[in-house]
């Protein structure tokens, strides 16, 4: 039991981590937000993404290309709204309700985008392959929380540097025209593997 955990644990985590854009998302993110409330809804995300893969298996990745191109562009477009409407300064109360964007912020910004993407195909052919959905469950939601916790650990890092050296308009136009070429790559990333 326990190498099939250990397995898709490396498996996906090994899919994820090359080149994957919700990696640079979750970057993005933690410059602008705290790494807790992040991580919390970037956890939902992925344990929510990982068992409608495992329990639906390799049905996902045969989503239509442009379902998958339009939700991916429709949830990073609602970040960079998100961001954009943010306002630069902070009353206290609006840094007390903070914490509860920035995960739904982190959750909309995963849930939403790269449906049937390497990792996700991955985990539902490890659960069809092993037979063990929990397990695959699992192993593939500690690979994705891994990977999104280095990239969050790395924002938040630069976060700091930022905050020191940046004036914050200047870190809302880069955060909102980063999220908008991400939202753009990933479309044309979609759109092109469905006509390859």
């Amino acid at each position: 039991m326990i190498p099939i955990l250990f397995a898709t644990y490396g498996a996906v985590f090994v899919a994820e981590i090359v080149g994957d854009k919700l990696l640079y998302t979750t970057g993005v993110l933690a410059t602008r937000y705290r790494t807790v409330p992040i991580m919390i809804g970037m956890l939902v995300a992925f344990m929510a993404k990982m068992a409608v893969a495992v329990a639906v298996g390799s049905a996902i990745g045969k989503l239509p290309a442009y379902l998958v191109a339009t939700l991916t562009s429709l949830s990073f477009i609602g970040v960079a709204i998100t961001l954009w409407r943010k306002p630069v300064e902070r009353s206290s109360f609006e840094k007390e309700k903070r914490a509860s964007k920035a995960a739904l912020v982190s959750f909309a910004a995963i849930f939403f985008s790269e449906w049937g993407d390497v990792g996700q195909i991955t985990a539902a052919t490890m659960a069809a392959r092993f037979g063990a959905p929990v397990l695959v469950w699992v192993g593939a939601v500690g690979a994705m929380v891994t990977k999104g916790a280095l990239a969050a650990s790395v924002g938040a890092g630069v976060r700091q540097w930022i905050i020191q050296r940046i004036p914050p308009k200047m870190v809302r136009y880069a955060g909102v025209g980063a999220l908008l070429l991400l939202g753009v790559l990933s479309v044309v990333e979609t759109l092109t593997e469905g006509h390859a």
